[in-house]
């Protein structure tokens, strides 16, 4: 069984000192989230996360909606262990496979094969899954006849390729998504769509960060609106779109 449960949630992460001028003040409003100073000090924290509390089933498809800096990213990096709550708890049980980050740590010095273990490791798989695996990422890349050079002599085009390729050998849990993970030239972005349909359609549960309503409405099953770091609303799809919608007129 997978599931992701948090319960009151809060996370906060310093900027800078602050200033009283008006181009200081301006430059800390135009940040996502909200803007805090700690007992009268200078020093400011942006709170990223306000008290979320959500529980993804197994079976869910959960789509975090919302503008730019209401949290959704932010969402994703705690339920993939990468932020650690301010406050309240994180609980995740199953395999995560982290769909949002284009470079995974990639050591550029090393070779791809040695980057497909390592950061297949890294991903949680076991030394000789990787390993068995690494000639069908190379083969899905594009880099058969590169995978054992230095990853610094790869294109950008390549080196997401093979980050993608990578990330998207896991045997899926739970998968956390950006609809932007998919970049490179038409072809590929044709077969990397087709690969993500194929890993949703064998995980446990989804949770993706849209602003695509089409995408919403096809994919999933449950929808969650964040504003200002905060959860609005839960519920399925259509309600949560419609109220998405009405909201979005005034951001």
């Amino acid at each position: 069984m997978t599931s992701i449960i948090l319960e009151d949630v809060t996370l906060d992460y310093p900027v800078f000192a602050g200033s009283k001028s008006l181009r200081t003040e301006l430059i800390v409003n135009s940040v996502g989230g909200r803007i805090r100073r700690h007992n009268g000090s200078r020093k400011i924290h942006v709170r990223a996360l306000d008290g979320v509390s959500l529980c993804v089933e197994e079976r869910d498809r959960v789509a975090l909606l919302g503008p730019n800096g209401a949290g959704k990213t932010t969402m994703l990096r705690v339920m993939a262990g990468i932020y650690e709550p301010s406050q309240g708890t994180a609980q995740i049980k199953g395999r995560v496979s982290a769909l949002f980050n284009t470079s995974l740590g990639m050591d550029p010095d090393d070779t791809g094969y040695e980057n497909i273990v390592h950061i297949g490791m890294f991903l949680g798989m076991a030394a000789k899954e990787v390993r068995r695996k690494s000639e069908k990422i190379a083969e899905f890349a594009g880099l058969r006849d590169f995978i054992d050079l230095p990853v610094r002599t790869y294109s950008a085009g390549m080196q997401t390729r093979l980050a993608f390729a990578i990330a998207t050998a896991i045997d899926p849990g739970i998968i956390l998504l950006d609809e932007g993970i998919v970049a490179g030239d038409a072809s590929f972005v044709e077969k990397a769509n087709r690969r993500l349909d194929e890993l949703i359609d064998r995980s446990s549960s989804l949770v993706i960060a849209s602003h695509s309503e089409d995408l919403v409405e096809t994919m999933c099953n449950k929808a969650v609106l964040m504003e200002h770091g905060r959860i609005v609303r839960t519920g399925p799809v259509g309600e949560v779109l419609a109220e998405y919608r009405e909201r979005r007129q005034h951001y």
